[in-house]
């Protein structure tokens, strides 16, 4: 897919945004959501020029936001040569259409925005034919947008439409016959994924999930915790394909670490449905880490839209840690007040600086232990390999080695439970 904003131009495309402020909501959010729509517009690549806001009681059906408000927007565009106008709420098909006719310039929804900075972010086969189905499934009702003729096809052998297909209906059928190839593709996908996480339960290691929303430090506290490499930066989406790790804890346990895509406020419920092949390793995770930018003015709004991602993929019920990252740079205040009220169990931690770390990866053994049992165990001094092994694989909490046998207090895997039965002399 193209991308909907143009990036390789000599200049960055100048954008003109668009906002509503209705009765039922706060005059706060809109402005929230504007600063957050024009972080958006730059990281697709484009250069906000202006913006405007409308106050409504109710939306236009044709229009969005009326005819006289999108005139005046439309005028400032064509003064300031805008090349791109976008809406902070998705738009109906035929509100784009009437409103291109208004501006005479592209017109973009919220959606079309988050979209093209998805196709621009995908890096693995995986990630851009999910990207590729949420934009044609976006684009499909949206069709005449881009045709303003209607011209017939001859009919003959081997044309399918026959005699009287236009160009438009033509182009929806190649549209939905990619959309079915996509998705036969993704079903493979999520087959094979199904396959490697089959492989991953055999080793009887716990799965955690990082999720959070988008540039609350994510990826940066998988680097801190595992030493991967994974990009990170002051970017909304940074990082879109799934990263998983191996994290060795200080109770000597295994736990495999998933790096997952950021959300959004009015993330599209159709980039979700794309996602699902991905996003199944937060369904699948023993527990989340939800990361938040405790530093941010919104984070309690930006904690309510990952709740309501996880709520719409079926992964609201997992055990959650709470994790406020960010710590280096937040200033307190009475919304850091609130949340340390309302989730008193979370850590505080910098993923940048390694503050609190110490104390994650400790919650984090605390939250995943009853993956182990805790065994007493007599072993002959001689069978130094079972020791060492002892060692290895489990968390030593006590241990001496005066009498005939090595005595130890020990927390090990259910699968190893096995391997020393032998040795177990009582289980706690």
């Amino acid at each position: 897919m193209k991308a909907l904003v143009e990036t390789r131009r000599t200049r960055p495309e100048k954008v003109f945004l668009v906002g509503v402020e209705l009765k039922s909501r706060k005059v706060t959010d809109t402005r929230e959501l504007m600063a957050e729509l024009s972080e958006l517009a730059q990281t697709a690549g484009g250069e906000v020029v202006g913006e405007g806001i409308q106050k409504l009681d109710a939306l236009a059906p044709a229009t969005f936001i009326g005819k006289g408000k999108a005139a005046e927007f439309a005028d400032f565009c064509k003064q300031h040569g805008v090349d791109t106008v976008i809406f902070d709420d998705e738009l109906s098909p035929a509100q784009s259409r009437n409103l291109e006719k208004i501006f005479n310039c592209k017109v973009l929804d919220r959606t079309s925005l988050i979209l093209d900075i998805f196709a621009q972010r995908a890096r693995t086969r995986e990630g851009k034919l999910q990207i590729e189905l949420a934009q044609l499934q976006h684009l499909l009702p949206r069709l005449t947008r881009f045709w303003g003729h209607l011209s017939r096809q001859a009919g003959g052998i081997g044309m399918r439409g026959g005699e009287g297909e236009s160009q438009l209906e033509a182009d929806r059928r190649k549209v939905q016959e990619r959309i079915d190839t996509i998705s036969r593709d993704l079903d493979a996908v999520r087959r094979r994924r199904a396959t490697q996480r089959a492989g991953r339960q055999r080793s009887q290691w716990p799965l955690a999930s990082i999720v959070g929303y988008t540039n609350a430090g994510k990826s940066t506290l998988l680097n801190a915790l595992t030493g991967a490499d994974v990009l990170a930066k002051d970017i909304l989406f940074a990082t879109l394909d799934p990263t998983t790790r191996r994290l060795k804890l200080p109770t000597n346990q295994n736990v495999l670490l998933t790096d997952t895509v950021g959300f959004i406020r009015k993330l599209p419920h159709g980039l979700v449905e794309a996602f699902k092949a991905t996003l199944e390793e937060v369904i699948q995770a023993d527990l989340l880490l939800h990361v938040v930018d405790i530093s941010h003015p919104q984070a309690a709004e930006q904690i309510a839209a990952v709740n309501s991602v996880l709520a719409e993929i079926g992964a609201d019920e997992k055990p959650v840690l709470m994790v406020f990252n960010k710590i280096d740079c937040a200033s307190g205040g009475s919304v850091m007040a609130h949340l340390k009220e309302k989730f008193p169990h979370a850590v505080e931690i910098s993923a940048k600086t390694g503050e609190g770390i110490p104390y994650l990866l400790a919650e984090i053994g605390t939250q995943l232990r009853p993956k182990r049992e805790f065994l007493e165990l007599q072993i002959p001094h001689e069978r130094a390999e079972v020791i060492a092994r002892l060692h290895k694989i489990g968390q030593v909490i006590e241990r001496r080695y005066n009498g005939k046998s090595a005595k130890f207090k020990a927390r090990i895997p259910p699968h190893f439970h096995a391997e020393f039965a032998p040795f177990i002399s009582k289980e706690v």
